[in-house]
């Protein structure tokens, strides 16, 4: 205890009734929590009478080993879980009440999109624009939401989320026809079991005296019902959470659960972590003026426990490429300070489209990093699939981008035929493309697959000859539009988030072509493009376990970013449409959202904080300009004056 300063000892001493922590960035809540479950158990509380639950495997277990390091080992043990964790405990013993077998499976993602598959084909639906997949995802928001298919029916809109409710509905009935459930209905399934059986509720919440819940700004409806429910008797719940940092409204949690914590429990004590001993005070100073520009949030203003530090600084560049290059060529200086490792810096971005400008000057530099939470974006199949194109007209013997591309889009080249122009080309000793491109050695093609080959090949001889002439970004447009990338994506991704993020996938192959072109004089190849972009990812793909052994500069979006530090932080792509996401622009609560993101982010640096926009983005390889962000002019406290943040820029 004496290590603790006195809010952190106010909270830990609080044992009785309902308590409020409200934990600001860096102020030690895990440790208050740990040692709050310790203070119990030393007050005479039974170690297995207290319950802690989170949100992740990874918080639990160190949640975990942290009381353990506190109490020392016992035969009773607080049992430290995630709320699913948890909800599979109870259910096992009395989900048959619900009708379900006490040994039910949980259903793997495949397994569920199986069931709506099966579910799809039995109603006959002909809307082929809808996917198991969109489906699913539709259904898992609802449920996150904690509503049933009746209720998702009523809150249908469009056509096609009628169509999901009803396929909903169906599907949770194949559920429970088979006597299992899928992830979500764990906690569904929990809270429906609370609402329906007073007596099983009763008997799951006398199991424990005590019950505290971390990251409660993070909680669904069911998680909010079920641990609401479970402490209506004896009232011993202790929350800890930061409103500022709830940033995952995208899969239901609910930030109103913490702002109305007192209103649920009026005589609930609130206890303030304010003491941040994680940034230097410059960074809390600018993180705390912009967090004030939300409305709604719990009253707090963090205090930096090493106040003295560099200013965050704010650079603007002409272009994405200029602000990538510079970037990373900061980050190579900064490398060479003694005892600067890669994995003290962090690179963070608003959207999974970003990293690719900065995937490619790491590279370039040949400085390790390891892109987290998001896939590469040269692993993404609409980027191998545009470049599996490009290979084709370099190299048609290059079998797997051939076989990638000969029916992406579909165009009557099923795997049949592939299968006989294959067949053909191992007898003959041939490659595939060699078939292919003399009609002599096809094999038995009825008239409409000799058609679609004949068509394919003339297609690739085609741009093979705009190839040799035109610059990469004209031949990329080229491709795109003759081959119907568009309309191929829209087959592929119905939903409109998706599938923007998809197509946006592929304006950035078009944008690095046009910055080949540029950087080239327009004298660059083909070959010289496809070298600097496959051939370095190729490099970079075989190196990925040395580059996590050599611990690279972490590269992350805002959300995966949420509860990790570094010692310096790089915050880029700081514009209108970004951050704030355009997608955010139309209601308040969701400015909201995102200005917590910013500030999630900024409270990531430990002592060093840069933020960094392009004045001018490429889209489809043209400049267009770009605002700088909102949060900018706020966090320097010139709001009012947009004119300031060029001033404060060019310090």
């Amino acid at each position: 205890m004496d290590g603790l300063n006195p809010a952190q000892h106010e909270a830990v001493q609080t044992l009785r009734g309902p308590l409020l922590v409200l934990a600001g960035a860096g102020t030690g809540k895990t440790r208050v929590v740990t040692m709050r479950i310790a203070k119990l158990i030393q007050t005479g509380i039974a170690a297995d009478r207290i319950l802690a639950v989170t949100f992740t495997n990874k918080a639990a277990n160190e949640m975990r080993e942290r009381v353990v390091a506190q109490i020392g080992k016992r035969k009773a043990k607080p049992l430290v879980s995630t709320f699913h964790s948890l909800c599979v405990r109870i259910l096992r013993r009395q989900i048959t009440a619900l009708g379900y077998p006490a040994k039910f499976a949980i259903y793997t993602r495949a397994d569920q999109e199986s069931i709506i598959t099966g579910v799809m084909k039995e109603i006959r639906m002909r809307d082929a624009s809808l996917k198991p997949a969109d489906v699913l995802f539709k259904i898992g928001s609802w449920k996150s939401r904690s509503l049933t298919p009746d209720q998702a029916a009523q809150a249908a809109q469009s056509d096609k989320e009628h169509l999901s409710a009803s396929i909903y509905r169906r599907y949770q009935r194949e559920l429970k026809n088979r006597g299992v459930v899928d992830f979500d209905d764990l906690l569904l399934l929990t809270e429906k079991l609370f609402r329906e059986h007073p007596a099983i509720l009763e008997q799951e919440a006398s199991k424990f005296d005590h019950v505290l819940i971390d990251e409660y700004q993070d909680t669904n409806q069911s998680q909010y019902r079920i641990a609401q429910s479970m402490v209506a008797k004896h009232r011993n719940l202790c929350v800890v959470g930061d409103d500022d940092q709830s940033i995952y409204a995208w899969r239901g949690a609910e930030v109103e659960h913490i702002l109305r914590f007192h209103k649920d429990w009026p005589d609930a004590k609130v206890v303030r972590l304010e003491l941040n001993y994680r940034s230097t005070g410059p960074i809390i100073e600018w993180s705390n003026r912009l967090i004030d520009f939300n409305v709604v949030r719990h009253g707090k203003v963090l205090q930096a426990a090493r106040p003295t530090g560099p200013t965050p600084e704010i650079h603007q560049y002409k272009s994405e490429t200029e602000e990538a290059k510079e970037v990373v060529f900061r980050i190579s200086q900064r490398l060479q300070v003694p005892g600067m490792e890669p994995n003290h810096i962090a690179v963070l971005f608003r959207t999974n489209e970003q990293p690719r400008v900065f995937e490619q000057e790491f590279r370039k530099r040949g400085i390790p990093y390891v892109l987290v939470g998001t896939q590469s974006f040269f692993d993404r199949r609409e980027v191998k699939d545009l470049l599996s194109y490009l290979q084709v007209l370099v190299t048609p013997s290059d079998e797997v981008s051939l076989l990638r591309i000969i029916n992406s889009p579909k165009r009557g080249i099923s795997p049949s035929v592939v299968e006989k122009l294959r067949d053909v080309a191992t007898k003959s000793g041939q490659d595939t493309w060699e078939i292919i491109d003399n009609p002599l050695n096809w094999p038995a093609l009825n008239a409409a697959q000799t058609t679609a080959v004949t068509q394919f090949r003339g297609l690739v001889h085609s741009l093979q000859e705009m190839a040799t002439k035109s610059p990469v970004k004209e031949l990329l447009e080229q491709v795109v539009s003759r081959v119907g990338f568009r309309s191929y994506l829209e087959s592929l991704y119905t939903e409109p988030d998706e599938l923007e993020t998809r197509w946006n996938n592929v304006s950035g192959v078009i944008n690095a072509a046009a910055d080949f072109d540029r950087d080239n004089a327009g004298q660059g190849t083909l070959v010289d493009f496809l070298s600097e972009l496959t051939v370095g990812d190729r490099e970079a793909q075989n190196d990925k376990e040395k580059q996590l052994q050599r611990r690279g500069v972490i590269l992350m979006t805002l959300h995966s970013a949420k509860g990790l530090e570094f010692h310096e932080v790089y915050m880029v792509g700081m514009e209108e449409g970004i951050l704030p996401h355009k997608r955010s622009l139309e209601t308040e609560e969701a400015i909201a959202e995102e200005r917590r993101l910013c500030y999630v982010g900024m409270t990531r640096a430990q002592l060093r904080l840069t933020l960094s926009l392009p004045l001018g983005r490429k889209k489809w390889g043209r400049d267009v300009p770009t605002i700088p962000s909102r949060f900018l002019y706020e966090m320097i406290g010139k709001a009012e004056n947009p004119k300031a943040l060029n001033r404060k820029a060019n310090r």
